[in-house]
């Protein structure tokens, strides 16, 4: 949005009919006085120019302290009073010096700066052999246009105030506008660091761990048991591999790797059966209803949920037994992972991961439960809109 207002672009147009009117003026004193007197009101009349430009144009149609714009006026005043007094038909320019002096001050003193631009010619006009009709008509005359340039000043100085009034609000509005960006670009920001956040949490973080737990045990098992150790890492290994698809995806902004080549049931059923390998522990996988297409966010939800309750389930529960249930209903989906490990009191559950499951979960409008109870293991289930 441009910072010109409306006066602004008008200003040359302004200057045009100023320009017209004093050129105006000089022809016709030239040509009624093609003598030294008629050269020397073209001189004056002339030197409006660099009067304007140099000094009297920086104050055109703006609210200016100090007494720079009255300066200005008065010496408007004197040329052209002086112009008046050496050739009579120099008060034509006064057609554009009386616009100007309401452009440049206050309504009050612009009409006062117009009856002195207009006393010079009426007191040359008043000594010269004119009847007293001629006298009357002259002061009518002079009245009626004073009072008509009043009044279209008047215009003028209410233009300005709103142009001026519109300038600060488009500036306001600018203002405004580059904090609402700036804050729209930092809650950006901040959205897109949470939602990494979340990512890394459940994918590469989950995976690493798993990598972690896994060396370990293989490590445990290499002197008694080489055929073990070599199971454990071969588990480590693939993981390995699959967080790095993972790490590749969220590089790319692609679906989550578990997804990126097979249905949403048989990721989950894929991940219940790895934590069945990784623990020695007896996990089953129930599918009940059609399995079916959702959204891509739906699906990333419940898939992620499903990660983040079987990873708890390996670093907290030390569960014997662990069940993971996807229903299609017609109107949603639910996940529900059961294990009978030893659970948790109301309250004591802290960390990210449960944190960031409802809120993935409240991302796409769906419910999001957990139960649990000391030595009774835990429930967690997910329901969303299919």
């Amino acid at each position: 949005m441009s910072a010109k207002d409306a006066w602004d672009w008008g200003l040359g147009r302004w200057e045009a009919y100023f320009g017209l009117v004093l050129v105006s003026t000089i022809t016709y004193v030239l040509n009624d006085h093609p003598t030294e007197r008629g050269l020397v009101a073209a001189g004056i009349l002339l030197a409006l120019v660099p009067w304007y430009v140099l000094f009297g144009r920086r104050y055109l149609g703006r609210e200016t302290l100090g007494p720079g714009p009255y300066a200005y006026v008065a010496g408007l005043i004197m040329l052209c009073g002086a112009a008046s007094l050496t050739a009579p038909e120099s008060s034509l320019v006064l057609f554009a010096a009386c616009a100007q002096c309401f452009m440049i001050v206050r309504w009050r003193e612009s009409v006062a700066a117009l009856v002195l631009l207009n006393t010079v010619p009426a007191v040359r006009f008043l000594h010269g052999d004119a009847d007293a009709g001629t006298i009357v008509a002259f002061a009518v005359w002079t009245v009626v246009v004073i009072g008509f340039s009043a009044f279209f000043g008047l215009w003028i100085e209410r233009i300005i105030a709103q142009s001026t009034e519109r300038r600060e609000l488009i500036r306001e509005l600018e203002t405004t506008r580059a904090e609402l960006a700036e804050v729209s670009r930092e809650a950006g920001v901040m959205a897109e660091r949470e939602r990494m956040a979340g990512e890394i949490h459940d994918t590469l973080a989950q995976g690493f761990t798993s990598i972690l737990m896994l060396l370990q045990a293989a490590d445990a098992y290499v002197g008694r048991d080489p055929e073990e150790a070599r199971r454990q890492l071969g588990l480590a290994a693939r993981t390995a591999r699959e967080n790095l698809a993972e790490a590749r995806a969220l590089v790319a902004a692609l679906p989550p790797a578990p997804l990126g080549g097979s249905s949403l049931d048989e990721a989950v059923g894929r991940l219940t059966e790895r934590m069945s390998e990784e623990l020695g522990v007896t996990a089953d996988y129930v599918l009940a209803g059609e399995p079916r297409r959702l959204t891509a966010g739906a699906e990333v939800v419940l898939l992620r949920i499903a990660q983040e309750g079987l990873a708890n389930v390996r670093r907290h529960a030390n569960a014997g037994r662990v069940e993971v249930r996807l229903a299609y209903d017609p109107e949603s989906v639910r996940l529900e992972i059961r294990d009978d490990g030893v659970g948790f009191g109301p309250g004591t559950a802290r960390g990210f991961g449960l944190h960031g499951m409802r809120e993935r979960v409240g991302q796409v409008g769906g419910v999001f439960d957990v139960r649990s109870e000391p030595g009774a293991g835990t429930t967690v289930t997910v329901e969303v809109p299919a």
